[in-house]
C-alpha cells in the first residue's frame, strides 16, 4: 500500500494532475510539515567520557539502535549550556563537529543567542560534575535551578516547550513538587526518570493493568541513593500498574547489615522473592547480599517500603556490579514469584540510554509524555524520605507527604525489546569516544 507521500509523487507524475498548481502546492505544505524537526536546547552539569550528558547526546547527534532498527533521532540540538568544565570536558570536540554553538547561560541556550525563546524542547541533564553534598548525604545536583531558569525564558515568551529531567526531579521533595506544580500551571509536557525501566526483561514478563501484587523486591548492585534511584523506578514501573493505581506510602524503614538477614526473617520482607529476583540473573539463589559471585565485598542495604493500600515492597542492594536490574512479585494466589532481570546490553550501562533516548524524543515531537512523570515525582519523595529513614537505621518512618495516587499507562512502545543486542554483541568493542555504535548499514 502507498503512503501519503508515494500517494503524491504518483499523482504528480500522471499527466493528467501533472499541471494542477494545487497539488504541486498543496505536496511542498504536506512534506514541509512532515519534516519538522524540534530544535531542542541542551542544558548539563557535566560533558565527560561515558557522563550522562555523553551517552544521551550521541543518540541525539546521529542515528541509533532502538528494538534492532537503526533511528534516526527525529529532532535537531541547536544549542548546548554547561554548568561546569570538568577535565576531559567533550563539549567543544562535539560542538565544532556537529556545529552547535556553546552558551555561557541558559537564557542563552533557549534563545540561541537571540532576544526571545527559539527552541521547541529542552534536555535537561543534572547529572555528574562537582557538587556537594548534603547531611543527608546526596548530591545536590542544580536540576530546579535548571528548571527554574528554563522556565522563566518561557514565560518571558509566553510559549512552553517539553522539558526532560534526568534522573529525579529534585534531592528536595518540596522542590520537586514545585517542579512539577509549575508545569502542571504552565502546561508544559514534563518527562522524567530513569533509563533502567526502558531495558530489555529477561525473562519478556507483563504485568497487566489491574494485577493484584502482593508484594515485590528490586534489586540493584551500585551505591547507596544514587542506584536506589533506579531501583525505586524500576519497582514503580512495575507494581504501578497493580489494582486500583498508585495510593502513595505511608512508612518506610530503612535496614543494614545484619539487620536485613533479621528483618527477613521476621517476616518484614519476603526472601523467598529475593531469591526469585536473584535467580533471574545467575539461575540459582545467593546466601549473603554481600557476598555475590567475585565482587568486592560489601555492607548490603535495605528499603521497605508500607503502601496505604496494604502493598509491600523492598529495594535490596546485592553485590557489587553496576549492571544487576533484578525484580519479583508475588500475585495474588499464584504460589510461585513472577521475576526479571532488566538486562542493560553490551558496554555496561551506556546502552541502556538508546531507549531512553528514544523515549525523549517521542515525548519532544508529540508533546505527550510517554509514561508519567507523577512516577519520578513520587520516587523523588520515596527517595528523600529513604535518606532521612537511615539516620534512624531499623526504625520506621511516617511520611504522610507520600500518601501520592496516579493512574500508570502501557509504555511498551519505547521499551528496548533485545533485538538491538542482536546487532551489538558482547563481543563488539566499545567505541572510545563520541560514537553510540550504530552500524552505518544493516
Amino acid at each position: 500500500m502507498l503512503d501519503r507521500r508515494d500517494t503524491l509523487k504518483a499523482l504528480a507524475a500522471a499527466p493528467v494532475f501533472a499541471s494542477l498548481d494545487t497539488l504541486q502546492g498543496w505536496g511542498a505544505e504536506y512534506e514541509a510539515r512532515e519534516n519538522k524537526r524540534p530544535r531542542v536546547a541542551v542544558i548539563y552539569t557535566s560533558f565527560t567520557y561515558r557522563s550522562h550528558a555523553h551517552v544521551i547526546l550521541e543518540n541525539f547527534l546521529q542515528p541509533y539502535l532502538f528494538c534492532g532498527e537503526v533511528t534516526d533521532p527525529g529532532v535537531d540540538v541547536v544549542s548546548f549550556y554547561r554548568d561546569q568544565t570538568p577535565k576531559g570536558d567533550m563539549t567543544d570536540e562535539v560542538a565544532q563537529k556537529y556545529g552547535i554553538p556553546v552558551f555561557k547561560t541558559i537564557r542563552e541556550a533557549l534563545c540561541v543567542g537571540g532576544k526571545e525563546l527559539n527552541v521547541d524542547a529542552v534536555l535537561s541533564i543534572g547529572e555528574h560534575g562537582s557538587y556537594p553534598r548534603n547531611d543527608l548525604g546526596q548530591v545536590m545536583y542544580p536540576r530546579k535551578r535548571f528548571f527554574d531558569e528554563i522556565v522563566a525564558v518561557m514565560k518571558a515568551a509566553d510559549r512552553y516547550v517539553p522539558i526532560f529531567n534526568d534522573k529525579h526531579l529534585s534531592y528536595r521533595y518540596d522542590w520537586a513538587q514545585e517542579m512539577m506544580e509549575t508545569a502542571n500551571q504552565h502546561g508544559i509536557p514534563f518527562l522524567a526518570g530513569s533509563s533502567v525501566p526502558l531495558a530489555e526483561r529477561q525473562p519478556a514478563i507483563e504485568i497487566r493493568k489491574g494485577a493484584k501484587i502482593v508484594e515485590a523486591v528490586s534489586i540493584h548492585g551500585g551505591p547507596v541513593e544514587s542506584y536506589d534511584f533506579h531501583a525505586l523506578e524500576v519497582l514503580q514501573s512495575m507494581v504501578e500498574q497493580r489494582r486500583g493505581g498508585e495510593t502513595g506510602v505511608k512508612r518506610i524503614t530503612f535496614y543494614e547489615g545484619e539487620q536485613i538477614y533479621q528483618a527477613a526473617k521476621a517476616g518484614i520482607f519476603d526472601w523467598e522473592l529475593v531469591d526469585a529476583a536473584m535467580m533471574a540473573e545467575f539461575g540459582h539463589p545467593i546466601e549473603k547480599l554481600g557476598e555475590v559471585k567475585e565482587e568486592e565485598l560489601i555492607t548490603p542495604h535495605a528499603i521497605v517500603l508500607d503502601y496505604v493500600d496494604g502493598f509491600k515492597a523492598t529495594v535490596l542492594r546485592a553485590g557489587r556490579s553496576s549492571t544487576r536490574w533484578n525484580f519479583a512479585c508475588r500475585l495474588k494466589g499464584q504460589k510461585t514469584p513472577l521475576a526479571t532481570r532488566f538486562y542493560v546490553g553490551p558496554w555496561r550501562n551506556r546502552n541502556l540510554f538508546k531507549a531512553l533516548s528514544h523515549a525523549i524524543q517521542v515525548h519532544f515531537r508529540t508533546g505527550k509524555p510517554p509514561y508519567p512523570v507523577e512516577r519520578t515525582l513520587f520516587v523523588s519523595g520515596i527517595l528523600n524520605a529513604a535518606m532521612r529513614a537511615r539516620q534512624a537505621t531499623g526504625h520506621p518512618i511516617h511520611t504522610n507527604e507520600l500518601h501520592f495516587k496516579y493512574q500508570a499507562n502501557d509504555f511498551a512502545r519505547v521499551r528496548e525489546n533485545g533485538d538491538s543486542w542482536k546487532i551489538i554483541t558482547e563481543d563488539v568493542p566499545e567505541p572510545e569516544r563520541f560514537d553510540n555504535g550504530t552500524p552505518s548499514k544493516r
